[in-house]
C-alpha cells in the first residue's frame, strides 16, 4: 500500500505532467468541486471547474510554458483524512518567469486525494 505521503506526491507530479501538456480537462479529477484557490497575484477562484476553466484559459497563451510545483512537506491529520502541502512553485513564460510558495490541502474522498484549497503567493517577478 502506498504511504499517503507518497501518493500525494505523485499526484502533484501528474498535475505538473499535464500543466505542462496543456491539458486543463485532464485535470478536473484532481479537485474537489468545492475547490478554492488563491493565484499568485491574489485574485480567487471557487469550484472546480472555474479552476479548469481558468487553466484552459492560461494554456491558451501562447507565451505561457507551465507551472511546476515542487512539495517540501507534506503533513498528515491524525485520522489520515486531511494533508497540507507546501512547497515551492515556479511559473514559466517564453519570455518571463514567476516563482514563490504555495500550500495546498489536499483531502481523501473515496480513497481518493483530492486538492481542496492552493493558495500561491508570487514572491519573485523576474524576467
Amino acid at each position: 500500500m502506498t504511504a499517503p505521503e507518497d501518493a500525494i506526491r505523485a499526484r502533484r507530479k501528474l498535475t505538473n505532467k499535464l500543466i505542462a501538456a496543456h491539458e486543463a480537462a485532464r485535470l478536473r479529477p484532481f479537485f474537489a468541486p468545492d475547490m478554492k484557490l488563491i493565484a499568485g497575484d491574489g485574485s480567487l477562484i471557487l469550484g472546480a471547474d472555474e479552476v479548469v476553466a481558468a487553466f484552459d484559459a492560461q494554456f491558451r497563451d501562447p507565451t505561457f510554458v507551465a507551472y511546476l510545483r515542487t512539495p517540501e512537506t507534506v503533513t498528515l491529520d491524525d485520522e489520515g483524512a486531511r494533508a497540507a502541502e507546501s512547497g515551492r512553485w515556479v511559473g514559466t513564460w517564453k519570455d518571463q518567469q514567476q516563482s514563490g510558495t504555495y500550500l495546498a490541502t489536499w483531502r481523501k474522498v473515496l480513497g481518493q486525494w483530492l486538492l481542496e484549497n492552493e493558495l500561491f503567493v508570487t514572491l519573485d517577478q523576474g524576467g
